[in-house]
């Protein structure tokens, strides 16, 4: 039975057995019950200088290749967002590069991309609030031109700039009036940026919901819809049933997305409490997770368009351990899991990163995504990632 090595902490080593190829079958229609967005990350050219401060320098053949693979099991791409590496490594110009050709790509394979929209072009990190509805003007037009839908990011100007929630009111009533199609508002919190805290005006997340929703209430037609990368359900549940119609809820928890996707359509699945009497009764998903995780997400959500929740359950339940060890604290290093996967699984030659990110996390740590991605059927190819793993320990010293 062929094995996987794996390194704890102490440095001790163990075995567990590699699981069998899960053998998961693409859709051959577009999925019904959700929509569904697997936040991509990028991939460097490996001769390139991926060191701490360098521009981007990305391998687009296989950047691309793998958004083609995610369209190819029915899920959308979220690109250019948190998981590509915007404020940790991606720089404008590369950022411009990666919108223009995801949205083309998109075209070629008749899937659905949307993109995100901020002011880190700037080159300061103080300016004045005119400058940053100035800076998202300019991206959400350059969005809009290459065909790609907007995600208005949490932007660190923004944060730093507002004195008030009616700074952010005034700021996204201003941005909202300019965009020529409805876009996604994205909260991102500060587990995933320490430097969004208080964002919307407020660190108590109830007091930056009522902001959030004003925004949305003020500016009818303009909001197709809210993520939230809060990683806690409770607060995403209360936002979401009280979303005016029409607007959709995309969770960014990617600690608790089984059962925010679930929702009433599985019961049986952990979820915090919510109103029956809510017109929206599950949350569709825009995650980083499901990167990592694309061919089980697709398989998850093929099992609830056939009406078996218990299906959905027995697939995705297991991958929510390994998405919690992807996006352990400190969380805004979970690009590095999401990239390692993709490596294991094929998706690029080797495990590098931009700006050096590939560091971020010690051997143990990547040894328990292995266990756990192994746990959860999440290898693609089980033999091709213990090749590569065990090759790794070796590199690094450790008989495997």
């Amino acid at each position: 039975m062929p094995h996987l090595t794996l390194l704890a902490a102490s440095g001790a080593t163990s075995t567990v057995d590699l699981a069998d190829s899960p053998g998961y079958s693409k859709p051959d229609a577009p999925l019904r019950s959700r929509v569904a967005y697997a936040a991509a990350h990028v991939v460097p050219k490996i001769h390139a200088d991926n060191t701490p401060g360098q521009p981007a320098d990305i391998d687009w053949d296989a950047t691309l290749a793998f958004r083609r693979a995610v369209y190819s099991w029915g899920l959308g791409v979220a690109d250019a967002m948190d998981t590509a590496q915007r404020n940790m490594g991606l720089d404008a110009a590369a950022t411009r590069e990666l919108i223009a050709r995801s949205a083309q790509t998109a075209r070629e394979e008749g899937g659905s991309v949307v993109v995100g929209v901020n002011t880190d072009h700037l080159d300061a990190e103080v300016v004045s609030l005119n400058e940053v509805i100035d800076a998202y003007k300019e991206q959400l037009h350059f969005t809009e031109e290459q065909g790609a839908g907007p995600v208005l990011m949490a932007s660190r100007h923004l944060a730093r700039a507002a004195q008030s929630a009616d700074d952010y009111r005034r700021v996204y009533r201003e941005v909202l009036a300019a965009a020529t199609t409805p876009v996604v508002l994205h909260w991102l919190g500060p587990a995933f940026d320490p430097m969004l805290t208080g964002y919307f005006g407020s660190a108590d997340w109830s007091e930056a919901a009522t902001v959030l929703l004003d925004v949305i209430q003020e500016n009818p037609g303009k909001v197709a819809g809210v993520k939230m990368s809060l990683l806690d359900a409770a607060s995403e549940v209360s936002v979401r049933e009280r979303l005016p119609e029409g607007v959709r809820m995309f969770t960014g928890d990617d600690f608790n997305y089984v059962g925010l996707i679930g929702g009433a359509d599985v019961p049986d699945a952990p979820q915090p409490e919510r109103d029956p009497r809510s017109p929206r009764q599950h949350s569709d998903a825009l995650l980083g997770a499901f990167a990592a995780i694309t061919p089980v997400a697709s398989a998850a959500v093929q099992a609830l368009d056939a009406g078996d929740s218990a299906r959905y359950l027995e697939i995705l339940a297991p991958t929510e351990a390994l998405s919690r060890q992807i996006f352990a604290a400190p969380t805004f290093y979970y690009k590095t899991g999401v990239a390692f996967l993709a490596w294991l699984n094929g998706h690029q030659s080797a495990f590098q990163m931009v700006g050096g990110l590939h560091s971020a996390r010690s051997l143990p740590h990547l040894s328990r995504i292995v266990e756990l991605a192994n746990a959860a059927n999440a290898l693609e190819q089980p033999e091709l990632a213990a090749h590569r793993w065990h090759g790794m320990l070796r590199l690094n010293g450790v008989d495997a």
